[in-house]
């Protein structure tokens, strides 16, 4: 029998959904300790599209693995939508983060041999979905994305801005609260940059995904609402973001 989710009521009103309370997380110790984050306060409601900036080894990252519970903190506390996620173990986190989250990366991570529908249809198999449903919702969720008809295709038969397309596709089609970018527009030109970004913002207004993404590219923050920049594991500004949404 498969175990149940953690039960998270989504999302308790004016609640947080996501929050960082003086959160440190290092890295070795005496003349060797990192500290990757040192005293982090951050607080993500429902809804919010964010983009986290900073240099290499400013702390964003390693904020983000902390966010979408591929990491803990060493100190401090993380709450997911008022559930203390220090309190679970690691199968309950694995379990969060499957019925809960979504995760896009710079490197498609598309099984190459395999069809888009069945790179997208992935989770729901993790889940023990039975064929029929899992096909029709990574059939729905490659409808989202504008690659309907390209279901059939494998990644070798796509371009870098389709394969991204399946990847967000293979992201959504749990139907996640939160959805984490890590440079998801990185290995892409800028047309197709475009491109992504307004589908994340279609994706966040019309689905109501929270979205949280690091970038490097400056000219990608005109699409957050809100922008947080890291620099030596603190957080040293949190500003409105937009309009080209």
């Amino acid at each position: 029998m498969t175990p149940a989710a953690p039960q998270v009521a989504l999302v308790p009103p004016r609640a947080p959904l996501l929050q960082l309370s003086a959160v440190r997380r290092h890295y070795g110790d005496g003349d060797s300790l990192v500290r990757a984050l040192d005293g982090v306060d951050l607080t993500i409601d429902s809804g919010e599209f964010v983009m986290v900036i900073g240099s290499s080894g400013s702390g964003k990252s390693t904020c983000m693995n902390l966010l979408g519970c591929l990491d803990r903190p060493t100190a401090g506390s993380y709450r997911f939508a008022g559930v203390d996620v220090g309190g679970l173990d690691g199968d309950a986190l694995a379990l969060l983060r499957r019925h809960y989250l979504g995760f896009v990366f710079q490197s498609f991570n598309l099984l190459p041999r395999t069809a888009a529908v069945e790179n997208v249809e992935l989770p729901l198999l993790y889940r023990g979905m039975a064929a029929r449903k899992r096909r029709a919702a990574a059939l729905h969720a490659l409808d989202r994305v504008g690659l309907a008809d390209r279901a059939g295709h494998t990644p070798a038969q796509l371009s870098g801005g389709q394969q991204q397309r399946v990847a967000i596709a293979r992201a959504i089609v749990t139907e996640p609260v939160a959805l984490f970018a890590d440079e998801p527009t990185g290995n892409l030109d800028t047309e197709t940059t475009g491109e992504i970004m307004r589908l994340l913002g279609e994706l966040n207004r019309s689905l109501g995904i929270t979205i949280v993404m690091v970038t490097h590219e400056p000219e990608l923050l005109q699409y957050a609402s809100r922008v947080v920049t890291f620099r030596d594991g603190r957080i040293v500004a949190d500003v409105a973001g937009g309009p080209a949404r």
